[in-house]
């Protein structure tokens, strides 16, 4: 029966997402750039590129460097199901399909687990269908944002099993036994903590660190109330939250330290602070496929209900935990909701990091899961403490009457069906599979991850893939990858070769086995590669390998890998040495 609950919230789950069953791609703002994202992804990972960074057919075929910078958790996955068989649309909206219902199912899983079912249930309708999840979904497509809110909830959840075993298993009265029992699954936590986060980060970078202060928030509460004050649990927290910076560092430490080649900051900045919310749209916006200034901003009626019971119970309740967490979690959401509007002006003018999120409204995705979390407690608790509040007579009318009950469902029932409206994209895409394979006349982002020698976007597909601009020469293409080029030269004299594709650092020139040099900064060929051959038959290698930087960020994750391995195998064998 444990599994009666999960499985109706997945049946529940399932009813907003029969518009994916639909042939074509939903027509969304990303939709298309994402699945011709996911194809460049693919056919770099079937070449034997275990971390695709270089998008060869994007950008009129002069290739890209966008796969440094997106978010690679959710084009894996893609990947994946493409492997198995399924389109690349259709592996798209697998990943949409999946995500969905296991951001339910990871928001009930933490919620139940601290508060009890009625609250899981309530946090993760909340949670599911809030009006921001739909826009990701089926307005905007974004892919990365829409994967990354199963996280957060799990890493809540693994936090807090966290406290309450370290406190556990250091109370003087547990028995030897109980008492390994509760550190071995202590160190299972530990590790599905490090995982979630990683994971988090992998999803989408944007919003890892958006939700970095909750994460620092329920840590600290968690520390005080359910740990009481435990350093375990602060040393167990610190390392699996380390060994998840560690487990992805292979993406982050490159997009963060190598944006520096890239027009990012050129593009982004000041995009930010003309794009704010005014505040009265947090209450009510309709709903609407427009561009992301017009689209809506609604937290949601009912996570308003939710919010409005939260001040009820922070104010009537006795219970130092319950007044605590939602006091600390109605502050995180004011901050939210703050930096969303024009009075957070300042802030983004003096914090310029916080321009990279582009658009302020992106802090709806903290507000989301904010408000389903305190929805979860703050109902769950009036409608199981109402009886309290009434009069003797009213009590027992209560018990008798199963009212209680009867408010939860209808509380569930309605939070679903408010949204219906919502569950279906504008139209659809219908284009052949070849149309996401070819070369793609676009970078699949408004610019900001194109290098900083070239233009922002090319405008037409170049006359061949290597041209003679000075000297003799005959050049034949030998092969080709994403990342390897392969040509034979026959050079009657000395000769200056354009390999059309922008460089960005890690792109090498070889002749005859020996590495030359690049210029990629002339003003005729901006941003893309020339080089000289000398006279004779020339063997040219043009490839892409990893930078030092990147060598070293691969090394991290290897390594915290390998400490993740070694950890499970070790948790694995205390297990099976107690059982």
């Amino acid at each position: 029966m444990r599994w009666f609950v999960p499985l109706v919230l997945v049946l529940i789950a399932i009813t907003p997402l029969l518009a994916f069953f639909h042939q074509g791609l939903p027509q969304g703002h990303d939709a298309q750039d994402h699945v011709v994202r996911i194809a460049n992804f693919y056919k770099a990972l079937s070449e034997g590129v275990l971390v695709p960074r270089w998008a060869g057919n994007l950008n009129w075929g002069y290739g890209h460097p966008v796969l440094m910078f997106l978010y690679p958790f959710s084009s894996y996955c893609a990947s994946f199901f493409h492997f198995l068989g399924f389109s690349f649309v259709d592996a798209t909206k697998a990943v949409f399909v999946f995500a969905y219902i296991a951001s339910i199912l990871s928001m009930y899983l933490w919620v139940s687990a601290a508060w009890g079912k009625r609250a899981g249930v309530i946090g993760a309708l909340l949670y599911g269908f809030a009006p921001y999840r739909f826009v990701d979904m089926y307005v905007r497509m974004a892919i990365g944002e829409h994967m990354a809110f199963v996280f957060p909830p799990l890493i809540c959840y693994f936090l807090y099993k966290l406290a309450i075993n370290t406190h556990r298993s250091l109370t003087k009265n547990q028995q030897s036994t109980r008492n390994q029992e509760l550190r071995t699954r202590n160190y299972f936590y530990s590790l599905g903590l490090s995982l979630s986060f990683a994971l988090l980060i992998l999803s989408h970078n944007a919003l890892a660190l958006m939700f970095l202060p909750i994460i620092g928030f329920y840590s600290i509460y968690l520390f005080f109330i359910e740990a009481k004050k435990s350093l375990y649990f602060m040393l167990y927290t610190l390392y699996s939250l380390f060994l998840g910076f560690g487990l992805s560092a292979f993406f982050w430490v490159p997009a963060f330290f190598e944006g520096k080649f890239t027009l990012r900051n050129i593009v982004t900045a000041g995009e930010a602070v003309e794009r704010f919310v005014p505040w009265t749209w947090f209450f009510y916006s309709p709903w609407n496929y427009g561009g992301g200034d017009i689209i809506t901003k609604s937290l949601g009626f009912f996570q308003w209900i939710g919010v409005i019971a939260s001040l009820i119970v922070v104010w009537k309740t006795k219970e130092k935990k319950v007044k605590i967490l939602l006091s600390a979690f109605l502050f995180l959401l004011i901050i939210s909701l703050f930096m969303m509007t024009s009075w957070s002006k300042p802030v983004w003018a003096a914090i310029i990091m916080l321009q990279n999120f582009q658009f302020p409204w992106r802090f709806l995705s903290l507000t989301t899961f904010i408000a389903a979390a305190i929805g979860g407690i703050s109902i769950s608790y009036v409608i199981n403490t109402a009886n309290k509040l009434a009069t003797p007579a009213c009590r027992q009318a209560w018990r008798n009457s199963h009212l209680s009950n009867i408010l939860f469902i209808v509380f569930c029932l309605l939070s679903i069906f408010a949204t219906v409206h919502m569950w279906r994209p504008k139209d659809y895409q219908r284009e052949d599979e070849s149309f996401y394979t070819r070369i793609y006349p676009g970078t699949t982002d408004t610019g900001e991850s194109s290098p900083i020698w070239t233009t922002r976007f090319m405008e037409q597909s170049p006359k061949a893939v290597v041209e003679v601009i000075s000297g003799e020469a005959m050049v034949k293409q030998v092969s080709r990858t994403t990342t390897v080029h392969e040509y034979q030269v026959s050079a009657k004299t000395r000769a200056e070769l354009l390999e059309n594709t922008i460089y960005f650092p890690g792109w090498e020139v070889l002749v005859d086995g020996k590495k030359t040099d690049i210029e990629f900064q002339s003003g005729i060929h901006r941003g893309i590669m020339t080089f000289w051959v000398e006279k004779g038959e020339r063997r040219v290698t043009v490839v892409f390998r990893d930078t030092k930087l990147r060598k070293i960020s691969n090394v991290i994750t290897v390594i915290s890998g390998i400490v993740l391995i070694l950890a499970c195998l070790i948790v694995g064998f205390i297990w099976k040495r107690k059982k």
